[in-house]
């Protein structure tokens, strides 16, 4: 099975973190942490900050590494390195995303998740227990 290594942007603000919805695929119309995959001879922090650039024009600032997930769809095996961050400049436009949301950790379980994303709000829920 083909192997995707990816990482995503937890991004906080005050006691929100931001998510977007899927405007293109398989997923389209679902919310996900942004992000993209990594190229050949990146390193995560280098493909996480091009990555943010190119889908929503912001700069940010990863403050450190959440987790990664290891998630089984039934076409790939997903890798997703998983950073938390801020955003330290830019105006925020939507290049591949259809809408953008601030949303507090208790919302993050009305939204309808890319399926290794909510692993993702497993880990940041648990983090925020201990």
């Amino acid at each position: 099975m083909k192997t995707i290594e990816v990482v995503a942007a937890i991004i906080k603000h005050d006691d929100k973190i931001l998510t977007t919805r899927r405007s293109y695929g398989e997923f389209e119309n679902m919310w996900e942490f942004p992000g993209g995959k990594v190229e050949a001879g990146e390193t995560q922090e280098k493909a996480l900050i091009r990555e943010i650039k190119e889908e929503l024009e912001l700069d940010i600032d990863i403050t450190n590494y959440l987790t990664t997930v290891d998630y089984d769809y039934p076409n790939f095996h997903l890798t997703m390195h998983c950073f938390i961050c801020t955003i330290c400049g830019g105006k925020m436009h939507l290049n591949a995303h259809n809408d953008a949301k601030w949303s507090t950790l208790e919302e993050l379980d009305e939204l309808n998740w890319v399926p290794a994303d909510v692993l993702v709000i497993e880990k940041l829920k648990s983090d925020n227990n201990q």
